[in-house]
């Protein structure tokens, strides 16, 4: 655990942290083991690194401190280099009188605060945290600023060759730069631009980005990440590179290299720190050079399940007695973006049986689940739907119902036996009934076919790490439509921002949902050709919620803001 654990077990029985015969223990498995005593005594939890740590630190008269909760920001960054913080493994906590105070995980290590003081030039002064603590405040302060500065010497390696470029060819400027360095540089493994490009996707990633927007502009090259829904610019290359960064994604994607007049869509797969993601890659040419976006598909949210995707508990009880009927159609509503397709993933998961057949038809296909079978399009949507009912599936999942022709073989479909689920894009749930009829299915294959429609939204969560509870203005209780005189009084939560959420207050999103169960009455009213507003009065009268009242349950949960549920219902009735 340090750089001496003999010296650190003499000290742990010294001090009776740990008894005589409990380390003999210790050191009989450490030695069938191959490892040190004090790694053994960790392993069977008969000390606690705390332990371990607070007995070093008060040997030597240093202070043993929690820094999960230390403010990490740009001010803190600047008392230390990130390349001496990561050699030595110490993060700066605040300077005073001139002295430099760190944190440090092996006290036992004297040359640590020796070195610092000869490079800093300035008095050092250490503290014992948890490593854990440690590395998780590195990655916080440096990882970032660490891609930057790889992105910085990428430029000046790129620059270099450039000017060899000028010398061995004369004008560079009766070229582009893709012309410079070609795709045949840019398959090379050690090429700049390749570590570029990859840096851009691994910054996306460690920033939890679901995109990343490449866009050409008049006078430079803009870089943007989609993080929890709301778009951030970042710092990008000179535009000088634009066509050589989306020369190279395109090649990474499988895209024609020479076509830059049409749209093409394409998939980069690749893995980022031990994790598979897919890249959704679609280019679009725009006046000022083709732009591209690139959706990260991050394989890991196969794993979610629907207590994941932000149900409360009543609410998710009634999803799962839905989604386990033998047939008919349930549909997830919802804009672009607000996670219909995790929804649906989510319930394929939960009813995954190895006596069950699922197909599912999409495109593209976002992601490959186990024991699940992905038809491959080539196709309309209607012409696969066809093909794979005749291979006796028990439950099919249609990506979107599109067009008239789709919707009516899914009805069909459910009204034979099949359990199908599928998306559209509606504001609200009893607005996918007339968006059917509108389709120009007939409304007994809708009332007949159709269980249950469920709206989505995504809201941002609240940061867990900086969230206070405070008590909410009267403005913002009547904006929920909250009585007043209830709520006044009433404590909630919000993100104050800090450096793990990137000063935003939020980490993470969930699901606010609307649950539209069709009941006899409503199937007649479908009969009966009764408009949307009809169909949601009266599902409201049989317990439906609207997205801004799970909004209103969610944020006294303490699970999100009034300022988000305003911003995503906006358009709700209520």
């Amino acid at each position: 655990m340090t750089s001496n654990d003999d010296y650190v077990l003499q000290l742990l029985l010294e001090n009776g942290v740990v008894a005589q015969s409990v380390a003999d223990a210790a050191a009989a498995r450490a030695a069938q083991a191959g490892e040190s005593t004090v790694d053994a005594l960790l392993k069977g939890n008969d000390i606690s690194e705390n332990d371990v740590l607070g007995t070093i630190a008060n040997t030597f008269g240093m202070q043993f401190v929690d820094i999960s909760q230390a403010e990490m920001d740009d001010a803190v960054r600047a008392l230390l280099p990130g390349e001496l913080a990561k050699k030595f493994k110490v993060v700066p906590l605040y300077e005073q009188d001139g002295t430099l105070t760190v944190a440090m995980a092996d006290p036992l290590n004297f040359e640590t605060l020796d070195s610092l003081r000869s490079v800093l030039g300035k008095n050092v002064e250490g503290v014992v945290a948890p490593v854990k603590q440690i590395y998780t405040a590195l990655g916080m302060l440096y990882s970032d600023l660490d891609m930057g500065d790889e992105m910085a010497s990428l430029l000046g390696i790129i620059d270099s060759d450039e000017q060899k470029k000028k010398e061995e060819e004369g004008d560079p400027d009766s070229m582009g730069l893709e012309d410079q360095l070609g795709a045949s540089q840019a398959d090379e493994k050690d090429a700049p631009i390749v570590k570029l490009c990859a840096q851009i996707i691994m910054r996306a990633f460690v920033a939890r980005a679901s995109d990343i927007h490449l866009e050409p502009m008049e006078h430079r090259f803009r870089i943007r990440y989609r993080i929890d829904g709301v778009l951030r610019e970042q710092e990008a290359p000179p535009r000088r590179l634009q066509g050589a960064i989306l020369q190279r994604f395109k090649l990474m994607a499988n895209m024609k290299l020479s076509e830059r007049r049409i749209p093409q869509d394409g998939r980069i797969q690749i893995k980022v720190k031990g994790r598979e993601l897919d890249l959704r890659v679609s280019t679009v040419p725009t006046g000022h050079g083709e732009s591209i976006v690139m959706r990260i598909l991050d394989k890991q949210n196969l794993s979610l399940g629907l207590p994941e995707l932000g149900f409360m508990t009543d609410d998710q009880q009634f999803f799962e007695n839905l989604i386990q009927l033998p047939d008919g159609v349930i549909l997830v509503t919802g804009p672009t973006g607000s996670g219909k397709t995790t929804t649906l993933y989510a319930c394929l998961g939960q009813i995954n049986k190895p006596d069950r057949k699922i197909i599912t038809v999409e495109d593209p296909v976002e992601y490959q689940m186990s024991g699940i079978n992905h038809a491959d399009i080539g196709m309309t949507f209607a012409a696969a739907l066809r093909a794979i009912l005749r291979q006796a599936p028990n439950i099919v999942m249609i990506g979107e119902i599109r067009d008239l022709e789709t919707a009516g073989i899914a009805t069909e479909a459910a009204l034979t036996g099949h359990l199908v689920f599928s998306t559209l894009h509606t504001n609200d749930a009893p607005s996918a009934i007339t968006r059917l009829l509108d389709m120009g299915v007939k409304n007994f294959l809708v009332a007949s076919a159709l269980r249950a429609v469920m709206a989505q939204r995504l809201v941002r969560s609240i940061c867990p790490d900086c969230r206070e509870e405070y008590e909410p203005e009267l403005k913002e209780i009547t904006a929920l439509g909250l009585d007043p005189a209830q709520y006044q009084g009433t404590k909630i939560f919000r993100g104050t921002g800090c450096q793990r959420c990137n000063r935003s207050g939020y980490k993470g999103r969930k699901g606010l949902f609307e649950i539209f169960k069709l009941d006899d009455e409503i199937q007649q009213m479908i009969f009966d050709n009764r408009p949307a507003r009809d169909l949601r009065e009266r599902a409201r009268e049989t317990g439906m919620r609207t997205l801004r009242e799970d909004g209103v349950r969610k944020v006294l949960a303490g699970i999100t803001t009034v300022a988000e549920v305003l911003r995503v219902t906006m358009g709700d009735e209520n």
